[in-house]
């Protein structure tokens, strides 16, 4: 019984783990994705940020991700580029740039 109320208590704090940001130069997304935190880096208690830059189709549909930096190295990058490509803006080309915490 114990380990599985363990278990439980775990995917609830994965779960509500979540990463933090800064405002979008692009404007802000009428829709936006967190990236979810890495069950690796949430149980070691891993923190950290990726920085990236991403292009903003006609549509309002993010086209490309770019990393600019993150730290510590690749542990939260595809996290976080997966999320900012299921971003949409309001219809028009842009260009913009975030900075995605990851904190417990």
């Amino acid at each position: 019984m114990y380990r599985h109320s363990h278990r439980f208590l775990n995917a609830a704090f994965l779960a509500g783990a979540m990463a933090l940001s800064l405002p979008a130069v692009a404007g802000n997304p009428i829709k936006r994705v967190d990236p979810v935190y890495p069950a690796d880096a949430a149980r070691s208690g891993t923190t950290g940020y990726v920085e990236v830059e991403y292009s903003v189709g006609p549509d309002g549909k993010v086209t490309e991700v770019s990393v600019v930096d993150a730290k510590p190295g690749r542990v939260f990058v595809a996290a976080a580029v997966k999320a900012v490509k299921q971003w949409e803006f309001a219809p028009g080309e842009s260009r913009g740039k975030v900075k995605l915490e990851f904190k417990l």
